[in-house]
């Protein structure tokens, strides 16, 4: 892993507004410290700038790991996950209440990846809601 400067720690966490860019779950209220994330990993030449960086909660990050694609399962064809910084977050998903939804193939193999419809954190929503940190009540 490597060292991420203090200075793009703070841009990282100022541009996602505190949240998860896969997920949109809020770091305020959570015990763990969101990971600042290598969207293209080092493992892939990856650089530490902020065009690679996202601010990932560590359930996103850690199922995440040094991926960039994965296999879609009906058709065995190879996709790209979500990039928050080249792919437009409204343009892949959708929330229906506490259920994120995927609008393309890129949407759903980050969703699937990602595992972002869990009981874990369906419950979470419900009570992000309830505090009104949820981007559905928004």
């Amino acid at each position: 892993m490597s060292h991420i400067p203090l200075f793009l720690r703070k841009l990282v966490i100022r541009r996602a507004d505190n949240c998860c860019e896969y997920c949109h779950l809020s770091q305020n209220g959570q015990e763990a410290t969101f990971h600042v994330d290598h969207i293209v990993p080092m493992s892939s030449g990856g650089e530490t700038i902020s065009e690679n960086l996202a601010l990932a909660c560590v359930s996103c990050s850690l199922r995440k790991g040094a991926k960039e694609f994965a296999i879609e399962e009906d058709t065995k064809a190879e996709v790209r996950l979500f990039h928050p910084r080249e792919d437009n977050w409204s343009d892949h998903f959708e929330w229906s209440g506490i259920v994120l939804k995927s609008k393309t193939p890129k949407g759903k193999i980050t969703v699937d990846l990602l595992k972002l419809n869990r009981q874990l954190i369906l419950a979470i929503r419900e009570e992000e809601i309830i505090l009104k940190r949820h981007p559905y009540h928004q």
